[in-house]
């Protein structure tokens, strides 16, 4: 099962099985997930027959599906020219990590103070689990991992306001996210502020989890920008 199947099963003849999800929900993962790992490209215009064929589904929640994607600022959609991926710009990566880093790195101090015993080893399962496919050079396992921990540390902070503002940037921050750590040098350094991040949990810093968390949204933010300014985005 592909990491699509975390969320819509794949049927006998490969088209996605959706589930409880109304329909459009589950084609706006499917398609989400393809453009935060780059399968989707920035700037890849959308065939929307040949992607609801190939989907399974008909071309009303296909539709309904971009439509959300737009207001995640994931997909444009220009009259008369359909839909395309939208691009990543240096500009936009320096916007979104100046926020998210603030947002995630109280979401830490916030869960340092608030989270039981029971989330503290579960984080540190997650820790471990996620090293062991650093070592592996396993991308996308890797990056799931990253993924539930960011996700899992937000909702351990307990405070909806700040889980609903993160979760607004939450996509944006993925896909470039997922950029940053095609890079193998800052893969490790993420690693390390990752345990950083578990030291400070373990010692109940707040304020120390607070900094290191920044530091480490900030490092993944400027390395992007590194890399989509090489790239000339």
């Amino acid at each position: 099962m592909n990491r699509v199947s975390k969320r819509a099963a794949m049927a006998p003849n490969g088209k996605v099985r959706l589930s409880r999800k109304s329909l459009h929900e589950q084609v706006a993962d499917d398609l989400r997930d393809r453009i935060i790992t780059g399968r989707l490209a920035p700037g890849q215009k959308l065939a929307v027959n040949d992607l609801a064929g190939e989907i399974g589904v008909s071309l009303t929640p296909l539709r309904e599906a971009l439509k959300l994607l737009a207001t995640e600022s994931l997909i444009d959609l220009t009259p008369n020219r359909g839909a395309s991926v939208s691009q990543v710009t240096v500009q936009q990566t320096r916007d979104l990590f100046e926020v998210i880093a603030g947002i995630e790195a109280l979401a830490a101090e916030l869960a340092c103070k608030r989270m039981t015993a029971g989330e503290l080893d579960e984080l540190r399962g997650l820790h471990e689990e996620m090293r062991n496919f650093a070592q592996e050079a396993d991308r996308t396992a890797y990056f799931d991992l990253n993924r539930r921990i960011h996700d899992r540390i937000v909702e351990i902070a307990r405070n909806p306001i700040l889980a609903d503002q993160r979760n607004r940037l939450a996509q944006q921050a993925e896909r470039v996210r997922f950029i940053a750590l095609g890079n193998d040098a800052r893969r490790d350094e993420a690693m390390q502020e990752h345990l950083d991040l578990m030291a400070a949990f373990e010692a109940g810093d707040a304020d120390r989890a607070r900094r290191i968390w920044r530091k480490h949204l900030i490092a993944s933010g400027a390395q992007t920008i590194d890399l989509l300014a090489q790239r000339g985005s």
